[in-house]
């Protein structure tokens, strides 16, 4: 495979393939509304392809609505409206039951300070590894509360949590984004058959941007960092007494229609173990998460049941009330799964990488890799996605090239972590934003400066270790 048939698995628009994701960026920071940036965005893609078509307006109109639904027939997107309606129902059973306020009670005995609270909301980041939205959703719910009480802003908070999600799932394989990647590097040999796993670990010591999210968090909250443009504010801002942002949208957290029961009996243990059964579960069934959720709401609606903490009524709808919480960041993943779908058609992936090709050897795969697929996932906010159209050119290059495999793979599982982590509608910073209560952008555009200058140490590194 060469410079000139990179691109002949899907029509390449050139220069217009950018123009979708380049106006949602921009639209997105202007309005501060990401869901109608992303529709926009998709909507500018649909008349792009419409007018190289030679298309009807009709034709344009059914065009579209066929995009939206190929978005919902995603299994990836199946899988993360399930996730996150189940996770939703489950952290409103624990708010309920008033287990999240017991819990938060017994950790507050042991923070004395906001260096505490910080390295305690840091520290179970880092605990609960085995997926990026378990730790995104009930992190971000579990720790607010406390860090409010030391004037941590709900930005840093985020920022707290988004930097223990993906990076922390990628470099501890007992993790669903193990099990993802380890499958895909078989499939497009970089790894032999039933050695994808080996292959992932052998890439870990070179994730090099997970690495440097997790260790910076900690030197940045703790002030040995200085505090950087939007963040600066929201932190003087907390200072003052305000820890939740001024709304720039409807934050549906803010306006949780889930509240402790009153006079209900309460005890630690009904979110110490559906938490700890979480990560129990996920193990138990190879890492796919879906099943644990269902298994560990089944047992935790079962409990509330029969140790009487919620009569029926109340707990069923609990559930639905928790799964309603999830509806505002569920919509904006939507909409970005329809600018991907759209993306795809226009051959975003494909334009970028076949610009790239022919600066590409040994020396300078890893650190293409991670600066090209990087910007692809920041400005896509697929971090999974594109890498299956990406990985087969990718290993394809690394073998031609006699590239460094595990340089590689850390590269790639870098530029992935990356785009997870700074783009503000990716999958994680919405439901991170979300359970934080601050607007997807404001988390972004806080996180963003740490988040680029990571990058550029990962840049930097990546050069250093091919030489």
């Amino acid at each position: 495979m060469d410079a000139t048939t990179v691109a002949d698995a899907a029509t390449n628009f050139g220069f217009w393939s950018l123009v979708p994701t380049l106006s949602v960026l921009v639209l997105a920071v202007t309005i501060h509304r990401p869901i109608e940036a992303l529709l926009f965005g998709a909507v500018i893609g649909q008349i792009i392809l419409a007018v190289a078509g030679d298309m009807t307006v009709t034709d344009t109109i059914f065009a579209y609505a066929g995009s939206t639904l190929n978005a919902l027939r995603d299994e990836d997107l199946a899988w993360v409206i399930l996730v996150c309606g189940a996770m939703g129902a489950l952290i409103g059973l624990l708010v309920r039951t008033g287990s999240v306020t017991v819990f938060m009670d017994v950790v507050a005995r042991r923070v004395k300070s906001r260096a505490g609270a910080i390295m305690a909301t840091w520290l179970m980041g880092i605990a609960v590894f085995v997926d990026d939205y378990l730790n995104a959703i009930a992190v971000g719910s579990t720790m607010k509360r406390l860090t409010d009480r030391y004037k941590v802003s709900r930005e840093m908070l985020a920022y707290l949590i988004d930097s223990t999600a993906a990076p922390v799932s990628v470099i501890i394989p007992i993790s669903t984004w193990a099990v993802f990647f380890a499958k895909l590097l078989e499939s497009v040999n970089l790894a032999a058959p039933g050695e994808g796993f080996a292959a992932y670990v052998g890439g870990i010591p070179y994730m090099l941007y997970a690495w440097l999210a997790i260790v910076i968090v900690p030197v940045v909250a703790l002030g040995k960092l200085p505090l950087i443009g939007p963040m600066k504010a929201a932190e003087a801002r907390a200072q003052a007494g305000q820890c939740v942002p001024p709304r720039s949208g409807k934050l549906a957290v803010d306006k949780h229609p889930i509240d402790e029961k009153p006079g209900g009996k309460r005890s630690v243990w009904m979110f110490i173990l559906p938490i700890a059964g979480l990560v129990f579960f996920t193990v138990q069934f190879d890492l796919d998460f879906l099943p644990a959720v269902y298994t560990a709401l089944s047992l935790t609606i079962v409990a509330a049941l029969v140790f009487r903490f919620l009569d029926h009524h109340d707990a069923f709808d609990t559930v639905l009330d928790g799964f309603r919480t999830m509806i505002e960041p569920l919509a904006i993943i939507f909409s970005a799964y329809v600018l991907k779908e759209i993306n795809g058609q226009l051959g975003l992936t494909e334009y970028v990488l076949d610009l790239a090709l022919p600066y590409m050897n040994a020396h300078t795969l890893p650190f293409i890799i991670f600066a090209i697929m990087g910007l692809i996932a920041f400005g896509t906010g697929s971090s999974w996605g594109m890498f299956v159209i990406a990985l087969p050119v990718i290993a394809e290059l690394a073998i031609q090239t006699n590239a460094n495999i595990p340089l590689v793979i850390g590269a790639t599982l870098s530029a992935s972590t990356f785009g997870s982590h700074a783009c503000l509608y990716a999958d994680a910073t919405v439901l991170t934003s979300h359970s934080c209560g601050c607007t997807s952008l404001q988390h972004a555009l806080t996180q963003l400066p740490y988040a680029v200058i990571t990058a550029i140490l990962s840049l930097l590194g990546f050069w250093l270790l091919a030489a």
